[in-house]
């Protein structure tokens, strides 16, 4: 069959012409340019062999065969568009769009999302780029797994934030060099291990346990939490991590906490996402997963 209909951005540059008089507004409206918006409707008057607008300088007007033509498709176009537009909200309601803080990311989300995958198979991820300095303006992300850096940190007015993880932190270390390990102090006499960004923790540490902190105390920095965590396991000392970030480690025996307790850092990882922007199936589903993930990790 011979398709004899116009094209539908032929149509669409029409009809936005009509609405606006202006093609520079018809141009504004469609996102394209006004040239772009110039052609098509050249070459629908050329398709149908007829012209729709008068085009003076005093601005644009409707022929008799343009309002009769607008009036023929108006409907029919804005019906198409209605179904377009459902079709991609189901789509979008099935997209979830992540950004993670990478350390977490690696060592606790990431061993758990094959669970949601097998409870949620419809759900595609996509994950995006963390931003460290987040001021939350982005549009291409739908929730946050984000670091409150501080008991004092507020959240911006616009986010809702529920904590998840990341406030207990424990020493481990590698079961060899627990051995002998009795109490505290003697843990804190071994190679000490720290995070760069986080030396206090120790000394938060050593004040929950009962234990005395060396004055003048060295060790071992290290500015990413996966390089912390490798050395433990390597057995070069002991570590204060979080214990979320070892579950997995401790569970299969390459790490151990040698001394019981814990101390709380007042910061952790919250679940994140704009008040303003209402929530999806594929959103509300991961929120309710990865909360009750955090619920078990606490148990």
């Amino acid at each position: 069959m011979r398709i004899r209909s116009p094209s539908l951005v032929e149509l669409h540059a029409f009809l936005g012409v009509a609405r606006h008089g202006s093609f520079r507004r018809a141009a504004d409206e469609l996102c394209v340019t006004q040239a772009a918006v110039s052609r098509a409707v050249a070459r629908l008057e050329a398709h149908l062999g007829e012209p729709l607008l008068d085009r003076a300088p005093s601005g644009v007007r409707l022929t008799a065969a343009g309002a009769d033509l607008q009036r023929q498709v108006a409907e029919p176009v804005a019906a198409l568009e209605a179904v377009a537009g459902r079709a991609q909200a189901r789509r979008e309601s099935a997209r979830l769009r992540l950004s993670v803080v990478p350390s977490l990311g690696n060592l606790w989300l990431l061993p758990r999302l094959e669970d949601f995958r097998q409870r949620y198979p419809a759900i595609d991820i996509e994950w995006r780029q963390y931003h460290h300095d987040e001021n939350f303006s982005r549009t291409d992300v739908d929730l946050w797994l984000a670091l409150k850096t501080g008991p004092r940190q507020r959240w911006p007015r616009q986010v809702a934030a529920q904590y998840l993880v990341g406030r207990e932190i424990v020493a481990v270390c590698a079961p060899a060099l627990a051995r002998g390990v009795r109490g505290a102090d003697a843990l804190l006499a071994r190679p000490l291990l720290y995070h760069s960004n986080y030396r206090d923790n120790w000394a938060l540490w050593a004040e929950a346990v009962g234990g005395r902190l060396p004055e003048g105390w060295r060790g071992t920095g290290f500015d990413l939490v996966m390089n912390l965590i490798e050395a433990a396991r390597a057995g070069m000392g002991v570590a204060v991590v979080q214990r979320c970030m070892v579950q997995a480690d401790l569970a299969a025996g390459r790490l151990v906490v040698p001394v019981a307790g814990s101390a709380t850092t007042g910061r952790g990882y919250y679940l994140c996402r704009l008040r303003s922007v209402p929530g999806s199936p594929a959103v509300d589903a991961f929120a309710h997963w990865v909360r009750e993930q955090a619920a078990q990790a606490a148990a």
